[in-house]
This record gives structure tokens, C-alpha cells and sequence, in this order.
């Protein structure tokens, strides 16, 4: 009895079929998909034909492990399987050049459609010059570079994109007309999500999209470029940061029209001068929103207007829900609240309070100190 439950067991395990055990191991890191071998001969070479790779150094106590895994992986993968999803990230203060050229070479796969790579390397090795890919939909990229900030193209050959992600890059005009509008050439761009990026030689950063419905943008607390906005089909908008940007792009036309969904967060110590009224300024502009998250450090801002209560404002007529977050450092000014909702009494008011870990993870954030995503890492 005992024999035949194990040929039996055996039997089940041996008997699924490759397609099902790479959707199986698709879901798990490399390190984990290697170690499937130990558990059937029929895993032993699953895992080279596999279209996803998920390669954290996290998952090793060394970083000559996580390297030498790295190398034999990729070495041993079959070269004749598309790769579909590539994800690597690593910890540890620099990635040697010839791994990094066979990670590079990976990303520039014919038929990926998801990158992610959040790593340190030396700018000279980190390039994106010649990189252009028409199947590519998700591009996430965070290289920690302790000299220099590389530099982001003007004009990426990316015309599946759909979803972008910018962490620590900087941004460059090859114009005269003062702009860096480095997105304006993906056509299908859906989500942009910029952190801690920074633009040379005072230029504006122009985000110029047809087909953008979602915006995050996460500034250094010291940072001092402006941005603008053309992106006549934005939905969500989300903003931490000093709040001295234009809103409306440089053919003087508003942007915000569109929007329906604000999150606004400013750094506890914001004091650049004239923040209030153009704060102030930002939600005249969004006046057809339907909701607005803003912290009570926020308010405190709006709150240093001079006569605010005398003036009329009749926006936000809009309004459903307004998510005020709070914490124990600070308080929410008496009454700003029904003031913004005076032309929407139906609309909803909730008050969240933060926790302390989350208000020090801000705050470590606002920094631009980088985490890893797999331990808290910001999502959108």
C-alpha cells in the first residue's frame, strides 16, 4: 500500500505538463525555481524554458552567490525560449561589468514585454542610447548611482509602452525652447511614475502625452526644476514635492481639466516662498475632480493665506470623497475642510490618521534613500 502511494504520488507529479509547471514556476523567484529540481527528474530543465526571470539578491546572504547564481542561470537558460518578463534587483553597492552586459543583453530580448531593474552601477555602464524594443509594455527603472544621475533619452523606440517608471535619472532638452519632453514619443503610455529624477541646465520638464491617465511625481525635498503639464486625457494625479510647477502647458492652456483623482503630499519642512497660494492655485485648477487625498501638513500651507475665508470660491462642485491624512505631529486647521467642500455638502470627509512607521517611511523617502521593493517598496 505504502509502495503504490509513492509510485502514485511520483506518478502525479511526473505527469503534469511542461506548460503547466512553467506557469507554476512563473510565479516563483529563480532561486526558488532552481530548487524545484530536487523535487522531480521531469523539473530537472523546466525551469531553462522558462519566460520569466525574478532575480533578487535579497533571496542571498552573499553577494558572490547572488553573482555566481546570476552567471550560471543565465549561462544555462535556452536561448531559443522567448523571454517574456525579466525582473532584477540588487542590493549591494556595484554589479561587475560583464554581468551587468549579460543582464543588458537579457533586457534587450526581441519579445520581453515587462523590464525591472533597480540596481547600482557605474553611469558609464548603464546606457539606454541604443535600446528599443515593439513588444516592451512595462519599463521599471531604478539604477542607484552614487557620482551621477545617467541620462534618460529623448526619444525611446518603445511604441508598445504602457506603463514607465523613472527612479534617479536625469533629464536633458535637445531644443532651444527651455524643455526636456522626453515621454512625448510613446504613444500608448498609460501610467508614468517619476521619483527623484532631476533636469540639467535649469530646463522645465515637459510631460507631454495624448494618452497618459495616470501621473505620479516624487521630488527631492531640495529639488528645483519645474515640470508642466500636456496631457489632455489625465485621470490621476499624484504629487509630492515643493509645489512651485506650472500646471498649464506652455501653450498657456489648462491640463487639469481632465482630472478626476488628487494626491497631494508635501514635505513636513516645505517653506519655499509663495507655496500657499500657488497650492491654492493647483486645486482652483482642478476644480472638476472627484476626490482628493491631502495631508493635514497641506492644509497647515493652505491655512497661511491671508483672508482665505474672504475668498470666493466656488470649485469643486464635484467633490465625492476627501481623504485628509494626519498624525500625531501635526493637526488639520478648524474648518479648511468644509471649505473646500462648501460647493459639495454631500460629499464625503474621512480623516486618516498615519502611523508612525509610515510617517518615518515618508520621511526617509522624501530623501530619495532608495528601499527595497520587495520590504515596502512604493507602488502605484
Amino acid at each position: 500500500m505504502k509502495t503504490r502511494r509513492r509510485n502514485y504520488d511520483k506518478d502525479r507529479l511526473s505527469a503534469l505538463p511542461n506548460s503547466l509547471l512553467l506557469q507554476i514556476l512563473s510565479h516563483l523567484n529563480a532561486k526558488q525555481v532552481v530548487q524545484t529540481c530536487i523535487l522531480s527528474t521531469t523539473w530537472n530543465n523546466v525551469w531553462k524554458d522558462l519566460p520569466v526571470l525574478s532575480l533578487n539578491s535579497s533571496h542571498f546572504k552573499t553577494f558572490l552567490s547572488f553573482t555566481n547564481f546570476v552567471s550560471q542561470i543565465l549561462s544555462l537558460r535556452n536561448d531559443k525560449t522567448s523571454l517574456h518578463a525579466l525582473n532584477f534587483q540588487s542590493l549591494y553597492n556595484d554589479i561587475e561589468p560583464h554581468l551587468l552586459k549579460s543582464i543588458l543583453n537579457y533586457a534587450f530580448s526581441p519579445n520581453l514585454q515587462l523590464l525591472h531593474m533597480s540596481m547600482a552601477v557605474k553611469t558609464q555602464q548603464f546606457s539606454l542610447c541604443n535600446f528599443s524594443s515593439h513588444t516592451l509594455t512595462s519599463l521599471n527603472l531604478s539604477p542607484r548611482i552614487l557620482s551621477q544621475r545617467p541620462l534618460f533619452p529623448n526619444s525611446l523606440k518603445l511604441p508598445a509602452l504602457t506603463y514607465l517608471s523613472l527612479n534617479f535619472f536625469n533629464f536633458s532638452s535637445c531644443s532651444d525652447d527651455g524643455y526636456a519632453d522626453p515621454f512625448s514619443a510613446f504613444k500608448n503610455l498609460n501610467t508614468l511614475i517619476i521619483h527623484f529624477c532631476h533636469v540639467l541646465d535649469d530646463k522645465n520638464l515637459l510631460i507631454s502625452s495624448v494618452s497618459l491617465v495616470n501621473l505620479k511625481l516624487q521630488l527631492f525635498y531640495l529639488s528645483a526644476y519645474k515640470f508642466e503639464l500636456s496631457t489632455p486625457n489625465l485621470c490621476s494625479f499624484y504629487f509630492k514635492g515643493y509645489p512651485f510647477q506650472n500646471l498649464r502647458g506652455h501653450n498657456s492652456h489648462s491640463n487639469a481639466s481632465s482630472i478626476k483623482h488628487v494626491d497631494i503630499v508635501l514635505p513636513s519642512w516645505t517653506h519655499v516662498q509663495n507655496s500657499p497660494s500657488i497650492l491654492f492655485n493647483w486645486l482652483v485648477q482642478f476644480a472638476l475632480m472627484e476626490s482628493l487625498t491631502i495631508s493635514s501638513q497641506t492644509l497647515e500651507f493652505l491655512d497661511l493665506i491671508l483672508d482665505l475665508w474672504k475668498v470666493d470660491f466656488p470649485y469643486l462642485i464635484n467633490m465625492k470623497l476627501l481623504k485628509i491624512e494626519t498624525h500625531k505631529l501635526s493637526s488639520i486647521p478648524d474648518g479648511l475642510g468644509d471649505f473646500l467642500l462648501q460647493n459639495a455638502p454631500s460629499a464625503k470627509k474621512v480623516i486618516i490618521e498615519l502611523s508612525e512607521e509610515t510617517l518615518i517611511r515618508r520621511m526617509v523617502d522624501a530623501l530619495g534613500f532608495p528601499r527595497d521593493q520587495n520590504k515596502g517598496g512604493c507602488t502605484y
